[in-house]
């Protein structure tokens, strides 16, 4: 898989036979309208993926993963998603493997370390004189003083 970040944007190149030879899918019956197609076929997909055994990632890549999607892996240590949006199983199948490249795609980009910078002098002389403005014109509300 190479990953490739620009401006923000992610865009990936995944080759479809890395790791998606290791997916294994379950189907189930979807809920929701559709009326008797719901109750006889199973078109809901749900892709799993063993991340820990996957042979296509390095160890610090795996790791990276299952910290970062720790909520979409279940305790067997699946990567588990699911998709019933269409009617069709094959294309339920087709999303989910899609939504599961992308999750891992994007778990794998690690973002930029930030660069700790200090104000400059023009920043500190405004940041005082709006302090200094602020307390004159709260002064300015107090009654005057009587001796």
């Amino acid at each position: 898989m190479v990953l490739y970040h620009t401006w923000g944007i992610l865009s990936y190149i995944c080759n479809v036979n890395d790791f998606s030879s290791e997916i294994s899918y379950k189907t189930a019956r979807s809920g929701g309208s559709g009326g008797q197609n719901v109750n006889k076929v199973e078109t809901m997909a749900e892709a799993l993926w063993p991340v820990s055994s996957s042979i296509y990632f390095s160890d610090e890549e795996k790791i990276l993963i299952q910290h970062k999607l720790s909520t979409k892996i279940n305790k067997e240590g699946y990567l588990a998603v699911k998709c019933s949006e269409t009617r069709s199983q094959l294309e339920n199948k087709l999303i989910a493997r899609q939504k599961m490249e992308e999750l891992v795609a994007k778990s794998l980009v690690q973002p930029k370390k930030r660069k700790a910078t200090k104000p400059s002098k023009a920043a500190k002389k405004k940041r005082l004189d709006s302090k200094k403005k602020e307390s004159v014109k709260k002064e300015m509300r107090k009654p005057p003083a009587i001796d």
